[in-house]
């Protein structure tokens, strides 16, 4: 994966790492320092919960859950708050964690399909790199195409990956 080439990526983690220093590191150092918090669906974080070194996200993170669960508050900046209670509500949570900065929806696809759906999103990056994965889930299965209108807003290639930046605006 083109990420973990990053130096860039590594120092975000704050452990030795990475050879890549290039476009990919600017668009992540700048992702980086735009971001107030982070919402995900609830298998992303299972698949992460115990591989994650502590304080990875460095902000407040809303998971999407079904379950009551306390929060897990990390040593650093980092806590995980889990919403029972709909995309809608981690989102107004997200927003006063956030204090102005983006809100990054992390994933899964059904996640992102959800805030696409309720027309909650304005902005999304596109990472394409040269791998074949075989299989997975389509990311705007289900999407209302005569929801927004899409432009592409950025174009950022590098030797790894190209980045696309398109922003939506409804209609």
């Amino acid at each position: 994966m083109w990420i973990f080439n990053q130096k860039a990526f590594w120092e975000y983690l704050g452990i030795e790492g990475g050879n890549e220093d290039g476009p990919d590191g600017k668009f992540i150092r700048e992702t980086i320092a735009r971001t107030g918090a982070f919402i995900m669906g609830k298998r992303m974080f299972e698949e992460g919960e115990v591989s994650w070194p502590e304080d990875l996200y460095k902000a407040d993170v809303y998971v999407l859950t079904h379950e009551k669960r306390e929060p897990w508050v990390q040593k650093g900046t980092t806590t995980f708050y889990f919403i029972n209670d709909g995309i809608q509500s981690a989102l107004e949570k997200a927003r006063q964690s956030a204090k102005g900065k983006d809100i990054r929806i992390q994933g899964g696809a059904n996640t992102i399909q959800q805030f696409l759906n309720a027309g909650l999103v304005d902005e999304f990056f596109i990472h394409i790199a040269p791998v074949f994965l075989g299989s997975g889930i389509r990311l705007f299965d289900g999407i209302d195409k005569d929801k927004y209108d899409i432009q592409i807003a950025e174009v950022i290639p590098s030797n790894l990956t190209t980045h696309l930046r398109y922003k939506l605006t409804k209609k």
